[in-house]
């Protein structure tokens, strides 16, 4: 029998198998019959022994050692005597056999001394560790029962700072809703002077300059700004402490929840024995979780958490007179500058007004010219049109000429005429095309011209129509104090 492991206590071998030769197998497969020496064997093999790991009895003596001329007589012995034939073939000697069993029953002795000590250990083993187990799990449930009483005071301390905080939450929230109404209302007036900007980035081309409107529009819209920029520091700061005040709560919270869970748990287990339903196997579940808090870290964190709720509840306290100083001091700030804003648009409509109506006047001449030009450049592509015929006349007739035979196709006081004529009308196309584009370029800019100041027109025309109608059917209304301090 072969052990395959050991206890806490012993340690168990196999003992080590003798080194004699196994015991002879009984099956008929086992045995071979002996085989006839071949006379025609020359080399002194004998194939019906084995060569290796069998040895033969000592009575036999070894081939090897054998002379020639015995080895002969051996053979022709073998051959005429059974007897010798049977020595020769024998695999074992007796204290082989002998030996073979000696060892079989000291193996079997040995395995048998080894199961009873492993019984004694086992059993011995077995009413340690129950005794153990048992005093382990009394001292973790007692453990557990004070583990619970801590969390149940750790709870109460949470769940008082949890109402007082939900009650510092309710009145900052209301405060910054007034702020928030407040900052509200300058929208208003803050996009009307923003759309004026906006529409005033309309005009077009030269009209878009920085004049006095824009200058005192960008003025307002600073004021403005400069009015929301202190409600949005100060909202900014009530979200951030409510953000805070809610994170703080959330923390409370939270650390209330995971201790009702940890309490539920906890008492679960406090239950549980070995009795119970839905115990089971959990395999690795007690290895050591760097991440885990201990007692100290775990009352510590509780502790801060109210701290720090009590922190922040009173940062929300003072926040709330800031905000209140800051509504009483915003509301009179964005009212002087509407009024100058109003008297700068009426004087910049009257002069876009002068300079559409001489920017009309420039247009009717220029359309005048451009008639003129045009007419030109007609007369011009007339005069190259009727230039097409004769130069096709010329060219045909060198063509036509091309074709005389021989000695005929000479170059003639014709042909140098016919080339002169075609190189003199081609000149005569090429200064009327040169004049027509010289034409062609004028009228271009004539239609630059007109183009330059009906888009002038245009833009006159746009920027009276963005001052008059855009601007100031906007600028009529502004929010009241009463509003501006975040009261509806």
């Amino acid at each position: 029998m072969e052990l395959l492991g050991s206890t806490q206590m012993t340690t168990y071998t196999r003992p080590k198998t003798s080194h004699f030769l196994p015991a002879i197998s009984t099956m008929a497969s086992s045995y071979r019959s002996p085989q006839p020496i071949s006379t025609g064997n020359q080399n002194g093999n004998m194939p019906w022994r084995t060569n290796t790991y069998y040895r033969t009895g000592s009575a036999v003596p070894s081939l090897s050692a054998i002379p020639r001329d015995a080895l002969d007589l051996v053979r022709a012995k073998t051959m005429f005597f059974p007897s010798n034939r049977t020595a020769l073939s024998a695999r074992y000697m007796p204290e082989d056999w002998y030996k073979s069993n000696q060892s079989n029953y000291r193996e079997s002795e040995s395995s048998r001394n080894s199961a009873e000590r492993l019984r004694r250990d086992t059993v011995r083993l077995i009413q340690d560790k129950e005794q153990l187990t048992r005093r382990t799990q009394d001292t973790t449930s007692r453990n557990l029962g004070e583990r619970l009483n801590d969390i149940t005071f750790w709870r109460s301390e949470l769940s008082h700072e949890v109402d007082n905080m939900v009650t510092e939450i309710s009145a900052l929230t209301e405060v910054k809703r007034r702020l928030e109404r407040a900052l509200a209302e300058t929208e208003s007036p803050l996009q009307v002077a923003q759309e004026c900007l906006y529409h005033r980035e309309k005009r077009m081309s030269i009209d878009l300059v920085h004049d006095g409107v824009e200058k005192d529009l960008i003025r307002e819209v600073e004021v403005i700004k400069s009015c929301q920029e202190r409600m949005r520091r100060h909202l900014d700061r009530a979200v951030a402490q409510l953000a805070s005040d809610r994170a703080a709560q959330h923390e409370l919270e939270r650390d209330v929840s995971d201790k009702v869970a940890a309490q539920r748990i906890d008492d679960r287990c406090h239950h549980l024995r070995n009795t119970s339903d839905g115990i089971s196997y959990y395999r690795g579940i007690d290895r050591l979780d760097p991440s885990l808090s201990l007692p100290d870290t775990w009352t510590k964190f509780t502790d801060n958490n109210i701290l720090h709720s009590q922190s922040e509840r009173a940062a929300s306290h003072k926040l709330r007179d800031d905000i209140e100083v800051l509504l009483n001091g915003t509301s009179n700030d964005m009212w002087k500058q509407f009024n100058t804003v109003n008297v700068m648009f009426t004087s910049r409509i009257s002069e876009t007004a002068d300079a559409k109506n001489s920017l009309q006047t420039h247009l009717a001449k220029t359309l005048q010219e451009i008639f003129q030009t045009e007419m030109l450049i007609e007369s011009l592509k007339r005069a190259m049109r009727d230039k097409e015929s004769p130069l096709k006349v010329a060219q045909t007739r060198l063509e036509e000429r091309t074709r005389r035979p021989n000695v005929e196709l000479c170059r003639d006081y014709p042909y140098h005429r016919l080339v002169s004529e075609v190189r003199e009308i081609e000149d005569t196309i090429h200064c009327l095309r040169e004049r027509l584009m010289e034409a062609e370029g004028t009228l271009q800019t004539l239609v630059k011209a007109k183009v330059s100041l009906e888009h002038d027109l245009s833009i006159k025309a746009n920027s009276l129509f963005l001052d008059q109608e855009k601007c100031m059917s906007m600028r009529k209304t502004f929010p009241s104090t009463p509003r501006l301090v975040g009261y509806s």
